[in-house]
């Protein structure tokens, strides 16, 4: 019994994260300059990162060095670049329905990076999810732009591949400085690609200063240290599915800070969200993986 209340609170604490990242869509689109997708993900990744890393004291030894700027590209330089590309060029539903493809595709890297068998269950939890979010985020209205399209489908792969290669090379640190250590990779990889592609940021109000701060240290280190946390305890495709979460809350803060109806397709997305959360858990495996050691 221990074994799964301690299982339902790691999950519990891990879905924290993509429902705070739920947050990401409304916050950009109403505290942040619009058109500086490279330059924002830099900036909500490089100052929370070099802050942890001032507290961790903590470097990189021998071959996690490019290990962690692999990570550091996934989940934060190239997943984060894409995330806002699509927030901008996308209605806030959309990209969340394309972004809600990365469950199916971590099982498919987790089959051919961790061996781990494809169960028939947790691909039809993926789609049920999948299903339920476009019901409850799109509408007759919704754009398709085909590069914001793009953008939140290569993101999604990003950060598919990132969850899998976190559970594969299992760090042997704390969760803490591995969340310092990647923050600060990718956010240093985005420093020349903001300086190239972008123009310079005009003067930032207090709006665009809130915004910043509360993605870098709320939706970005404090979520990510959990997020990491669960990769290292639970299977990846459980973990993912969690992600169905930031749709559901980014649909909620719809309906509470901007005055959104909620349909019947939209409340039968919303059950079918949690449903496929719900049994996604279930059918993962029981047991929780042992934390990594402190050190080396």
């Amino acid at each position: 019994m221990k074994i799964n209340s301690d299982y339902a609170l790691t999950v519990a604490v891990t879905a924290l994260a993509p429902a705070i990242w739920g947050s990401t869509y409304i916050v950009t689109t109403h505290l942040l300059p619009a058109g500086y997708p490279l330059t924002v993900a830099m900036l909500r990744a490089l100052p929370a990162g070099l802050l942890l890393l001032l507290l961790v004291r903590q470097l990189p030894a021998g071959h996690w060095w490019p290990r962690v700027f692999v990570l550091g590209a996934l989940n934060f330089t190239l997943f984060w670049a894409m995330l806002f590309v699509s927030a901008y060029r996308l209605p806030g539903g959309v990209a969340a329905t394309v972004g809600a493809v990365q469950p199916l595709i971590v099982i498919g890297l987790s089959r051919l990076v961790l061996n781990t068998a494809i169960r028939p269950l947790a691909v039809i939890a993926g789609l049920a999810g999948l299903s339920g979010v476009a019901l409850l985020v799109l509408t007759p209205r919704a754009a398709l732009d085909p590069v914001g399209v793009a953008a939140g489908l290569a993101g999604a792969g990003f950060m598919a591949a990132g969850t899998v290669l976190t559970r594969h090379w299992k760090p042997p640190i704390s969760n803490l400085a591995f969340t310092a250590w990647q923050m600060t990779a990718g956010g240093l990889l985005l420093v020349p690609l903001a300086l190239l592609l972008e123009p310079p940021l005009p003067a930032l109000s207090l709006a665009n200063v809130a915004g910043l701060l509360y993605l870098g240290l709320i939706g970005g280190a404090l979520t990510y240290i959990l997020w990491f946390r669960g990769l290292a305890r639970i299977e990846p495709s459980a973990a993912a599915s969690l992600g169905f979460l930031s749709p559901l809350v980014a649909s909620l803060l719809g309906l509470l800070l901007l005055g959104q109806d909620l349909s019947l397709l939209q409340a039968a997305g919303f059950v079918a969200v949690l449903g496929s959360v719900w049994f996604a858990q279930r059918i993962g495996k029981p047991g929780l993986q042992p934390p990594a050691e402190i050190g080396a």
